[in-house]
């Protein structure tokens, strides 16, 4: 008969304990021993860093952001004057012509790569081989070149202003932009925007318990079209009984250029089809691969069940695709917010333009100004990935 020996527990380790292996605290030292040399690195390069600057009389600091920043801006959102606005107007002029592309980006890309995506897996031959040919095309020419061909050769190529495209003698498109009537709010337009706060709360209301209907009784409810009534009607009314304190002042041409109205300038709108078309090619293949993601059984069983193909794909298919779809759209979104800083390559007014361009050109101060405009870029990157993940998360199925 064999004996085994058996190994002896230490009698002197505490019950519970777990003793760290040699390997784990090789492994630990050496982690601790790269937390300092990079904690050295970055203390050795800012010190050389402020040496070199106190050397050269390199002004730091962020009291410039209080100097008059005396040039002109064709867009701004806010009250700016090139005589008495300074360079934090100049920094959040950037940033709020930065998200304004960004949004009209995101929201035209949305709806187009949506449409394309859907239509690549049609069964019409046309639209499923125009949607493809549309992605091969656009997805392989890079984005800075695509913006400077909508600016260079479709925009540039619109008439003069005497000559200008109109439609209703109110809306009028140029080589110089796009203009529209420029609503005037009068006392008592406050009311409208209550009316429509009030209606989306309504309409908020309203689909929860539309859900929970069809939930418990499986009837349709026309949510959308009422909707849609809730948040036209309602402002509406409220517009003609209040008076109606909202006016239009309509562009008109003096000489040779439009006065007044609206105007969209030529470089906002190369910028944002440019993106817009760019990104939905992205957008297009992550909806084409997350509705390719779902059981054909799904399917089939809707059309067993005598539903529309576009009902179907309404209320089968794409709430199940969308957990497979937001992640990689995450990625496009960010990449489009990135991309923007490219609009200095046509002149127009964003953040990089303003800021890290004209800004540092005139003070100088790169240090300060470089890392403002990185802390806006990261600022928005984690404000779409938090809100893009709480949606993500929302979508996902709940286990028992």
């Amino acid at each position: 008969m064999i004996k085994t020996k058996q190994l002896k527990e230490p009698r002197n380790a505490p019950v519970g304990s777990v003793a760290l292996s040699s390997r784990q605290k090789q492994a630990v030292v050496y982690q601790v021993i790269a937390v300092l040399l990079v904690l050295f690195a970055v203390y050795y390069c800012t010190s050389n860093m402020f040496d070199n600057i106190e050397k050269r009389g390199i002004t730091t600091g962020f009291g410039f952001l209080s100097d008059t920043a005396g040039f002109g801006i064709s867009q701004y959102l806010i009250d700016y004057s090139d005589s008495t606005s300074n360079y934090l107007d100049v920094f959040i002029v950037g940033i709020l012509n930065t998200a304004l592309v960004s949004i009209v980006a995101i929201v035209l890309a949305s709806i187009l790569g949506l449409l394309i995506g859907i239509g690549r897996l049609s069964n019409n031959f046309l639209v499923s081989k125009l949607s493809q040919v549309y992605v091969e095309t656009f997805r392989n020419i890079p984005v800075l070149l695509q913006i400077l061909f909508w600016y260079n050769v479709v925009l540039s190529a619109l008439p003069s202003p005497r000559g200008s495209m109109s439609y209703l003698d109110a809306i009028f498109l140029n080589n110089r932009g796009l203009l529209l009537p420029a609503p005037i709010f009068e006392s008592g337009s406050s009311f409208i925007l209550v009316a429509f706060v009030l209606a989306c709360a309504g309409v908020f209301f309203l689909s929860k318990w539309a859900i929970k209907r069809h939930n418990l009784t499986g009837e349709e409810f026309p949510l959308i079209q009422v909707s849609l009534a809730i948040l036209i009607l309602a402002p509406v009314l409220v517009y003609f009984i209040s008076g109606q304190p909202i006016s239009a002042d309509y562009p008109v041409l003096k000489g040779f250029n439009f006065q007044g109205g609206l105007t969209i300038i030529p470089e906002f709108l190369a910028l944002a089809f440019a993106l817009s078309i760019y990104t939905a090619t992205y957008i297009a293949e992550a909806v084409r691969a997350g509705i390719s993601s779902i059981p054909k059984g799904q399917t089939e069983a809707a059309e067993s069940l005598g539903l529309r193909s576009t009902v179907t794909m309404r209320k089968v298919i794409l709430p199940q695709a969308l957990r497979v779809i937001i992640p990689p759209v995450i990625n496009q979104y960010l990449n489009m917010v990135k991309n923007s800083s490219l609009a200095t390559a046509i002149g127009y007014p964003e953040l990089v333009t303003l800021f890290s361009g004209t800004t540092l050109n005139q003070v100088g101060q790169a240090i300060e100004i470089i890392l403002m405009t990185m802390a806006v870029y990261l600022t928005f990157s984690i404000l779409i990935s938090l809100l893009l993940n709480w949606v993500n998360k929302k979508m996902e199925i709940k286990g028992r």
